[in-house]
């Protein structure tokens, strides 16, 4: 059992500032990643197990029904994946491949090597490497014995993709293209479907979601000093037909003045805080997009209702 990791030290986030920025926008919001403290994860992870949210299991069961389809597509290398998580994804793609080496990048030191370490003794023969570091400013994957000559193949799974405006969705799957050398991309992406059932998803019954949510506020309070009253707000999701998305927002019950950051922010009545989106892509914006990164579709896999895809994407030139 191998596991290596290289820390190339992220530059650490100006909170107050990110937040400040966000809160000035209208409508305000705040990039999706500040819901991802440790509790955050653990809420995250309990959103997944919910009836409604079968984004997981559907594509795990993808990445399992079809693997011998995903490997003699994907070919051999080493596998990269954008983003740990909590692994459970880049297992059964592991199973299948079967690679020599695994890659993982996060900017969590700690989320990499509980992971990793978990991975490898599920995968003793599989070489474990952490990139700990921002990929999103990243110019090149590091120098290490374990990549010399090697094909590298990028693993994108989960919609990830979907908390990104088109725009930046599009400069992040070029960087992913320049990252990965020539090397092909597994990507996971979430279509558009009855409104119903997708507001269900991120507003379970059991209300993990706003639980999830409203942990945002009580970061913020901690590490911002600040004194947003949870109850003076609201949870939706709220489809957006036009944008092709779902949005997830704390709204204003009332007239309001919270402090938060050093400054004062004041919020009308039904004024929206919004926490996070998801972008849905058809199989025809999927492929827009890809060709406008310099990438096209090789091959596609999806569940029986259509709804969940996994995408083999190739550079175009």
């Amino acid at each position: 059992m191998s596991i290596a990791l290289i820390d190339l030290h992220p530059a650490t986030t100006d909170l107050k500032r990110v937040v400040q920025e966000g809160l000035q926008r209208q409508p305000r919001q705040l990039p999706a990643w500040l819901l991802y403290d440790a509790a955050g994860s653990q809420l995250f992870a309990a959103i997944c197990d919910q009836p409604e949210y079968g984004l997981t299991r559907t594509e795990i069961t993808l990445l399992e029904s079809h693997a011998a389809d995903i490997a003699n597509a994907v070919g051999s290398g080493v596998v990269v994946e954008f983003g740990i998580g909590n692994a459970k994804k880049v297992d059964p793609l592991l199973r299948a491949l079967r690679p020599k080496t695994f890659v993982a990048l996060d900017i969590s030191r700690s989320a990499l090597e509980d992971s990793l370490t978990g991975l490898a003794s599920q995968h003793p023969a599989i070489q474990m490497l952490g990139i700990c570091c921002d990929h999103s400013q990243l110019e090149g994957l590091p120098t290490h014995p374990w990549l010399i000559g090697e094909r590298l193949i990028g693993f994108f799974p989960g919609s990830s993709l979907g908390n990104f405006t088109p725009k930046d969705a599009v400069l992040l799957l070029k960087r992913f293209r320049h990252l990965l050398a020539g090397g092909p991309l597994l990507l996971g992406l979430d279509q558009p479907r009855d409104p119903a059932l997708l507001e269900a998803a991120y507003d379970d019954a059991a209300g993990v979601s706003r639980a999830f949510a409203f942990n945002l506020l009580k970061r913020l309070n901690r590490d911002l000093q600040g004194n947003a009253e949870p109850q003076n707000f609201r949870y939706e999701a709220c489809w957006q037909a036009d944008q092709q998305r779902i949005e997830m927002a704390l709204v204003s019950r009332c007239s309001q003045t919270i402090q938060l950051a050093e400054s004062a922010w004041s919020f009308e009545p039904n004024e929206r805080w919004v926490t996070e989106h998801s972008v849905k892509y058809t199989p025809d914006a999927a492929a827009i997009m890809a060709a406008q990164a310099g990438w096209q579709i090789q091959q596609r896999w999806h569940d029986d209702q259509d709804q969940i895809s996994l995408h083999l994407l190739v550079p175009s030139n």
